[in-house]
């Protein structure tokens, strides 16, 4: 039986410089093909021109490029972008352009389903089939670059992880795949540019200040009484709010970094005074921001978007108290590429 190739792309640039003084090459040789796997983006070994048709026979032989490939991609009237991505075992993630006049930012996903089950989210209902490589990752926000260049003649500007998958529950390989999007080797982008957006996982929390992260922290909030957020969330019976306060506590004190809160106002679910009055006491633990974010549906009635009068409640009341509040609208809707829509329904 023949041994399966190794993707070439797991492999650091000392292991490939290593490998070519293995074959009796060069060690050069590593520097240049590292340079075409990540800053050129090469798919296949025969783009490598500047290699010899012999070295690239011997990398056919040796190893793969497991790239990814933009199975389907939809806009929407909004300008949004919806890309469907095949990866090499044929199973399917999504990732988001969403352009506006001063940026266009990448959503992207890191994880095949998710390990998690808020109610009100479509990925949720996927089971967790697998984590994303960090190459895999990488291959989203490079897709997304040039489909911004090509449409919008600018070069992407931001990038969120806030598609498929809880990050934290993938967190060495979202790790590897930032590493590789900030490098000089690679896309070059500001990890400033960068957030990470989890449902709140403390220990990961904690590990991440302990880790220096440089990039931004976004907290899918939602409701800061615990039996409310562990009926969408059912999740926080095990990571309750005492924890994540501790942990966010933990953030800012390592970081110095604010925290953004991600928290969607449902009708007859956190609509209230007490809800209202819960956010504001939470919001006083760590320097934050607030984004409230429309609501989108998926399908079964069961979550429905506030009124603007609750909306409205929840602005004025953390304005009053000098919180920074952004109202955020969904873009995509009408492709299913909003927050909380992605699916993989084809």
């Amino acid at each position: 039986m023949q041994e399966k190739k190794k993707d070439i792309r797991a492999l650091t640039k000392e292991q490939l410089r290593n490998f070519f003084e293995s074959q009796g090459d060069k060690a050069f040789r590593g520097n240049q093909v590292y340079e075409w796997l990540w800053s050129k983006g090469a798919h296949k070994f025969e783009d490598m021109t500047n290699i010899s048709k012999v070295t690239r026979q011997m990398l056919e032989d040796n190893f793969v490029i497991n790239h990814i490939k933009v199975d389907q991609m939809q806009r929407s009237s909004d300008g949004t972008i919806k890309n469907a991505v095949r990866l090499h075992d044929d199973l399917i993630v999504e990732s988001v352009l969403i352009p506006t006049p001063k940026r266009t930012t990448a959503c992207v996903s890191s994880q095949v389903g998710c390990s998690l089950d808020c109610k009100f989210c479509a990925t949720a209902r996927l089971k967790r089939m697998r984590n994303l490589n960090p190459d895999e990752i990488y291959d989203q926000v490079v897709a997304i670059d040039n489909e911004s260049r090509h449409y919008y003649d600018r070069p992407l500007s931001n990038i969120v992880f806030m598609g498929m998958g809880e990050p934290l529950m993938n967190y060495n390989n979202v790790l590897k795949a930032i590493d590789k999007i900030t490098s000089k080797e690679g896309l070059g982008m500001s990890p400033k540019r960068i957030t990470v957006s989890t449902s709140g996982v403390p220990k990961m929390i904690k590990k991440m200040a302990d880790d220096e992260v440089k990039f931004k922290l976004a907290v899918s909030l939602h409701s800061a009484i615990d039996e409310v957020r562990t009926s969408i969330m059912p999740f926080n019976s095990t990571f309750p709010l005492q924890d994540l306060k501790e942990a966010l506590e933990y953030w800012y004190a390592k970081t110095k970094s604010r925290i953004t809160y991600e928290y969607v106002v449902w009708k007859g679910i956190n609509d209230r005074k007490e809800d209202i009055d819960a956010l504001l006491k939470f919001c006083t633990y760590v320097p934050c921001k607030i984004n409230l974010i429309e609501y989108n549906p998926i399908d079964d009635g069961q979550f429905q978007q506030a009124s603007n009068i609750a909306i409205d409640n929840y602005i004025n009341a953390l304005e009053s108290r000098g919180f920074v509040v952004n109202v955020r609208r969904s873009r995509g809707k009408d492709i299913d590429a909003a927050c909380g829509q992605l699916a993989n329904k084809q």
